[in-house]
């Protein structure tokens, strides 16, 4: 049961003044409350740090509850959140890994009914109580149980099943792989396509995906989801009817715009892609699209050339509207400190690809401070000389939403 203690006004106070305090000073200061321990209010005050930019909607709204922090990190952001539930519809969803709800949550925005099936009894309260602050659907059903139990109750077919697996190993460990995840979907896949048409599976960015989709078998789609170039999730799409290659799409989503690019194994393995040495523009891919592995098939759908086989760097004459980071290059020159010292090059943000030697040492050994406008990209061109590209970023005006 939710203590409502952590409801009063005075103590919800207090968790907004001390968001940017010390917590470690403040625990040692001890609670204010008498009927409420310090480290409680320790948790509510770190969580709600964290939901600042991870989950505005929960941060801006008051009397939200929040879960420890292991709970808060493996929970969905609002964003990705946002995203998987554009993916659903039909009448029933059924989220057997429910924890904090914020998967759920969006889920119910979409679809006729969200069953959310949660082991912990405290967490599914929290949920179903920010749930209410948030003026939730009425259309979610809280079941504080495993949800592949209840699934073994119930006669209806889902249109679609969501689990996230937990990654912690029973000693707290992070754990990656699918089959040391909790639970293991490797085990329990064919029973789960008897109870839905379609599952839906989020899984730690760092899977090999190749591997994952061969485990998974009947994968429809794969999507990559990034924020602000940062891999966030992989969705797995699982369809007991596909007999198709995965389609991998790859989205990355920012203030501005969200980029979009999709493909197959196949396409990317057949690609043949133009080489060429640096010209007036340079591309870098953005994250979800270097996950998927795209190297040649990006190049060669938007009329780029590739730098060379192993250097994921990409030129044109013209700037062409790309999914990634876009810089006008000023020189290129060889990667020697006196060239560096020829140009009065003293500050730089240094970015490394396809080069000996990491961002740090190489800013030791050429003698350049970190930031200002300036970038060099420390590289290897299609004669495999070594190289640096000295440019600035460029701002294309429209968005990409291919």
């Amino acid at each position: 049961m939710i203590d409502s203690k952590i409801l009063d006004s005075s103590v919800q106070d207090f968790i907004d003044e001390n968001l940017k305090s010390d917590l470690n000073q403040l625990i040692l200061k001890g609670s204010p409350f008498e009927e409420i321990d310090i480290k409680d209010l320790a948790v509510q005050i770190k969580s709600k740090r964290k939901a600042e930019k991870k989950l505005p909607s929960w941060f801006k709204s008051d009397n939200i509850i929040y879960p420890p922090g292991l709970n808060l990190e493996q929970s969905s952001s609002e964003k990705t959140a946002q995203y998987k539930a554009s993916l659903v519809s039909g009448k029933l969803l059924i989220d057997i890994t429910g924890g904090f709800g914020v998967d759920s949550y969006f889920f119910s925005q979409k679809t006729d009914k969200v069953i959310h099936c949660e082991l912990n009894q405290n967490l599914s309260d929290v949920a179903k109580h920010n749930f209410q602050i948030l003026s939730a659907k009425e259309n979610i059903e809280f079941k504080v149980l495993d949800g592949l139990e209840y699934l073994k109750t119930i006669t209806e077919k889902a249109d679609w099943i969501y689990l996230d697996p937990g990654r912690r190993s029973a000693e707290g460990k992070k754990v990656f792989l699918l089959e040391q995840t909790q639970p293991n979907i490797l085990e329990h896949i064919d029973f789960l396509l008897t109870k839905s048409k379609k599952i839906m599976l989020k899984t730690s960015p760092l899977l090999d995906l190749a591997l994952t989709i061969s485990q998974l078998r009947n994968v429809e789609q794969l999507h990559i989801v990034s924020i602000k170039n940062e891999v966030k999730e992989l969705i797995f799409i699982i369809n007991k009817n596909s007999t198709t290659s995965a389609l991998i799409k790859t989205i990355n989503i920012s203030k501005k715009k969200t980029e979009k690019f999709s493909g197959f194994l196949e396409e990317e393995k057949n690609a043949s892609p133009e080489y060429g040495l640096p010209l007036s523009y340079l591309y870098i891919p953005n994250a979800s699209i270097l996950k998927a592995g795209f190297f040649k098939k990006v190049a060669q759908d938007f009329n780029v050339k590739k730098l060379s086989v192993h250097t994921h760097l990409y030129t044109s004459e013209d700037p062409v509207v790309f999914p990634g980071r876009i810089f006008k290059i000023k020189e290129v020159f060889a990667a020697r400190k006196k060239e560096l010292k020829k140009r009065g090059i003293s500050q730089a943000n240094i970015a490394v690809r396809n080069f000996p030697g990491k961002a740090e040492q190489l800013k030791k050994k050429f003698g350049i401070k970190d930031g200002g406008e300036d970038f060099l990209f420390f590289t290897q061109n299609l004669h495999q000389q070594k190289i640096v590209i000295w440019a600035r970023k460029h701002k294309m005006e429209e968005s990409f939403l291919k």
